[in-house]
């Protein structure tokens, strides 16, 4: 059985974008932004151990328009050049009723989203990660999530797009990791208390 990891970076707040999709405080989601070595290494080693990735329409809009191509540009860094090869290699499944193709090694799902993520979770494999707060927020509230990994930003932006959804239920968690990157940014670790 797979393992599925919601991880995002975060607000102090709690919001993964500010009001009108501003990625801004995060460092942004493109090859042109500038996040600390570790900090980059360490999302970089996340994608390289993500057996498969599910993505909502909009984040995966971001990231292919971003990360398909980035280490074809003149200045790609060697970190911008290995992130990318690894994000472009990960098999990706994109959940959407709005569009009509994707391309590379990513496959479409139109339909119900959390029976596709039952199915896949049941198969064996890697770790799935879940990107994007509808997406995850479908996940959450079904129960699927087995681990949180929460990146958080020393920023306050007071509105956008929240990490987590409205719950019918409490979720017990247990802390399994923290670690503070340069500049005051904290990942939290959380597994789903089963």
């Amino acid at each position: 059985m797979r393992k599925l990891i919601y991880g995002m970076n975060v607000t102090l707040d709690g919001y993964i974008a500010a009001t009108g999709d501003d990625l801004g405080w995060s460092g942004g989601d493109g090859p042109d932004s500038s996040p600390g070595d570790e900090f980059f290494r360490w999302w970089s080693d996340r994608v390289e151990a993500t057996g498969l990735a599910l993505y909502g329409r909009k984040l995966w809009e971001a990231m292919s328009s971003s990360w398909t191509t980035a280490d074809e540009q003149p200045d790609a860094t060697p970190a911008v050049i290995e992130f990318a090869r690894r994000w472009r290699d990960m098999p990706k499944v994109v959940f959407s009723s709005t569009i009509d193709e994707v391309d590379g090694n990513t496959r479409l799902v139109t339909g119900d989203a959390v029976a596709e993520i039952t199915r896949l979770k049941a198969e064996d494999g890697g770790p799935m990660d879940i990107c994007g707060a509808t997406l995850a927020g479908a996940a959450m509230r079904s129960g699927l999530i087995d681990e949180y990994a929460i990146v958080t930003h020393p920023v306050l932006v007071g509105g956008g797009t929240p990490f987590f959804t409205t719950l019918d239920s409490w979720v017990d968690l247990d802390l399994v990791e923290t670690r503070t990157f340069p500049g005051g940014v904290l990942l939290t670790r959380y597994e789903t208390r089963r």
